[in-house]
């Protein structure tokens, strides 16, 4: 997979992360099915530690994939979306999110969706 390297973009995302502990800056629109895989396989860890976790992650080095959107119901409204591959309780996670933030950069106003969560 891509890396996200662009500067920009690397800096927002990393923005929006060390802010985890604070409303609204990593939010998530899950499907049910997404919800019930965290309840089932990740015993039903709460939403904001799967966003401490995402923030510790980047933090210890991890990498942040950046995949150009091709599905036809994205296009147009989102050029990338951006995936993290972890563990958490020993078993390999994918977490797809979208970035939303705007030029010029300004600290603390970027966020990012989270909108799947499952094995990798």
């Amino acid at each position: 997979m891509p890396r996200l390297t662009d500067p920009i973009r690397l800096l927002a995302y990393k923005d929006a992360l060390r802010n985890w502990n604070y409303t609204g800056y990593i939010q998530f629109e899950l499907t049910e099915e997404a919800h019930r895989w965290i309840r089932r396989e990740l015993d039903d860890v709460s939403l904001k530690e799967l966003g401490r976790r995402m923030f510790e992650h980047v933090a210890a080095g991890g990498e942040i994939d950046e995949v150009v959107e091709a599905r036809p119901e994205w296009l147009g409204q989102y050029e990338f979306h951006h995936d993290l591959r972890f563990r958490i309780q020993d078993k390999d996670v994918y977490i797809e999110t979208r970035l939303h933030y705007r030029l010029p950069l300004v600290a603390d106003e970027s966020w990012i969706l989270v909108v799947n969560v499952h094995a990798q």
